[in-house]
């Protein structure tokens, strides 16, 4: 048949599967008659042959094919008597052979941001499952695949100077030792034709919703000696049924992703661009995923997401109940709509219906007492009364709050479309320290963004002192291809002037740091024991509550607080120790015993000397006139 008629055939197949109704006879005959004429094809072509074996090969594999569902599945419509076929079976007339790894090892090289690193779990799960093993170090790799970040022109430069290196082992290995390099995450969705046509070493490209597929591209690679490409986006894939291998299989903590993608739009950001828009994961796969954590030791996790507090859970027909509407902050039917923060808004139309950020929390810190629950990275918008409430009254969800604000400016931060104020913002860290005076809060900052003035600039800088935050991130901005910042702005503020004024908001932020560590000094802190110095063998590192790393000596402490038997400190220990010393970034402690979560709350609060924020008349009585 003709390639003409058979476009003809498909062509009158969509029609009438799009139409409203469905007849039976109209869709089997055109493609029965198709099977009727393959079949003699099969019987005219093997005749000319006479090989039986052969026609008798082909003949069971043609009736192992795909048949009407595999067609129909995804029409949206049902017909009686044909079962549906996800996309996601394996089909039965691929052989599983042609995917497997046999063996071959990969070696993963990973950058960004924390969401990358699951991914990379993700990833080496479904190799794993096809297969292949685990590389140790670069020389013993067969595979090398970047985990890419997108975010930043500097995160960009480090990937492509390593995948220059990587080309490097690539011509030396030769014929002998044939390396394959892939490029996956958000840099393989945004620069995947630069990739390809200027990078003509690197064999394969995989977009973030693209994993699955890995062994399938990474086959036509090694079969064909062509490059492999998918980077399609989803708005479905959350790889729910995936459950990720840790790559360090020593760490006691551990990343749970629970959202993909972003709705938000912010004008300097690419994220929607290179992850899509948002989903999430049902509260069942995210619960049982927890749990096996737990089961395997893991002493904390850390939800993930782009806009991780965003999270709304629409599999089933369970409905958002909230707060009574007296009491949302917002002032909507909590159980209509979604509640921002006050002062907050969004460009895009809120959400109704589905189990909120608040009840996942709730779900998962269920699961384990003595297992910490961290989140990250939230919005400012997405903080309703019952998330803050939870976060106080649950000892195991840390009192830790990440809330980037991007900008002190509020002209900067309509230029961003954040959707709120300087106000908004500084109203909410008001109210969130009337909820949980003890909280840390860390954030990020954007420096030298289109058409920042030194005003602008100067309001960065006064935020920062007046809130005085637990850590700071800051970046210089660098604009991004395809945001409305790269259609509608100018990058106006010389690299000059944004590497002084990132240098500023450094030391702004430090001294602050240095403030708030400095005041902890003499207090006993609970401690997740997480690994070994750097810098000396002789000690180790925790965090504590508010995440602030805590360096102690390894010493051998008493096994509990009434027990003075002594043992040797490791990794995943609850360490009870009182701060000794401070710098801008970390703490220096003295361990006392060993103890839990549940052990350690359960203590009278006169005695447990963990705050580590000061009180909220402290950090905001100069800003209490705009609050009026």
């Amino acid at each position: 048949m003709s390639c003409s008629k058979l476009l003809k055939h498909w062509k009158a197949l969509s029609h009438i599967l799009n139409s409203s109704k469905l007849d039976n006879r109209a869709i089997l005959a055109p493609w029965c008659a198709r099977r009727l004429h393959l079949s003699n094809y099969v019987n005219h072509r093997f005749d000319q042959f006479e090989d039986t074996d052969k026609r008798t090969h082909f003949n069971e594999k043609l009736e192992k094919g795909p048949s009407l569902q595999h067609f129909i599945a995804n029409s949206g419509e049902t017909i009686d008597n044909y079962e549906q076929v996800s996309v996601g079976e394996r089909v039965p007339y691929l052989e599983e052979e042609l995917y497997s790894g046999h063996g071959r090892k990969v070696y993963f090289d990973t950058y960004g941001c924390q969401m990358n690193f699951n991914d990379t779990e993700i990833a080496w799960s479904i190799l794993k499952d096809k297969g292949y093993a685990k590389a140790e170090s670069i020389n013993e790799a067969d595979v090398i695949l970047l985990m890419t970040c997108s975010i930043r022109d500097n995160a960009e430069q480090k990937i492509w100077n390593m995948v220059n290196i990587y080309k490097g082992l690539k011509r030396r290995g030769g014929k002998k030792k044939p390396l394959k390099i892939g490029i996956l995450g958000c840099m393989a969705e945004r620069l995947k034709h630069k990739i390809l046509d200027k990078e003509k070493m690197v064999d394969l490209v995989c977009g973030p919703d693209a994993y699955r597929d890995l062994p399938r591209l990474l086959s036509v690679t090694s079969g064909s000696g062509q490059s492999a490409v998918n980077v399609l986006l989803s708005l479905e894939e959350t790889y729910a049924d995936v459950m990720p291998v840790r790559i360090n299989s020593n760490a006691k903590t551990a990343f749970v992703s629970i959202t993909r993608g972003c709705n938000n739009m912010c004008s300097y950001c690419i994220v929607p661009y290179t992850r899509g828009r948002e989903r999430s994961r049902p509260v069942s796969s995210i619960v049982e995923e927890v749990r096996k954590l737990s089961d395997q030791g893991i002493k904390e996790v850390t939800l993930l997401g782009q806009n991780v507090n965003s999270y709304c859970d629409k599999s089933e027909e369970d409905h958002y109940g909230g707060l009574p509407n007296s009491e949302a902050q917002g002032g909507g039917s909590a159980g209509e709509n979604t509640v921002l923060s006050r002062g907050f808004k969004t460009i895009y139309k809120l959400q109704s219906g589905g189990r909120r950020f608040s009840h996942l929390l709730d779900q998962v810190s269920r699961i384990d007492p003595d297992m910490r629950v961290r989140f990250t990275s939230p919005h400012p918008k997405d903080f309703p009364d019952e998330v803050l409430y939870l976060i106080k009254d649950r000892p195991n969800i840390c009192n830790k709050i990440h809330l980037p604000a991007q900008s002190g400016s509020t002209a900067m931060l309509q230029a961003m479309r954040r959707g709120h104020t300087r106000e908004a913002y500084l109203d909410l860290v008001h109210h969130i320290r009337e909820i949980i005076p003890d909280v840390a809060l860390t954030s990020d900052f954007i420096v030298g963004f289109c058409g920042e003035t030194e005003e602008d600039h100067r309001d960065t800088v006064s935020l920062i002192e007046q809130v005085k935050f637990h850590y700071v991130y800051q970046f210089p901005y660098s604009m991004r291809q395809k945001t409305h910042a790269y259609h509608h702005l100018k990058d106006t503020v010389p690299e000059s002037v944004k590497k002084r004024r990132t240098q500023e908001v450094i030391d702004c932020a430090r001294q602050g740091m240095l403030r708030l560590n400095q005041s902890q000094i003499g207090q006993e802190q609970l401690i997740l024991i997480e690994g070994h110095s750097k810098r000396s063998t002789s000690d180790m590192w925790g965090r504590n509550d508010g995440g602030t790393k805590v360096i102690i000596p390894t010493d051998p402490i008493p096994c509990s607080e009434l027990d003075p038997s002594l043992q040797e400190l490791t990794i995943g220990d609850y360490v009870v120790v009182k701060i000794l010393s401070a710098n801008s970034q970390t703490l220096f402690g003295q361990p006392l015993y060993l103890s839990n979560l549940v052990d350690y709350a359960s203590k009278p609060a006169s005695l447990t000397k963990s705050r580590t924020a000061l009180t909220p008349t402290l950090i905001l009585k100069a800003e209490a006139p705009r609050f009026k």
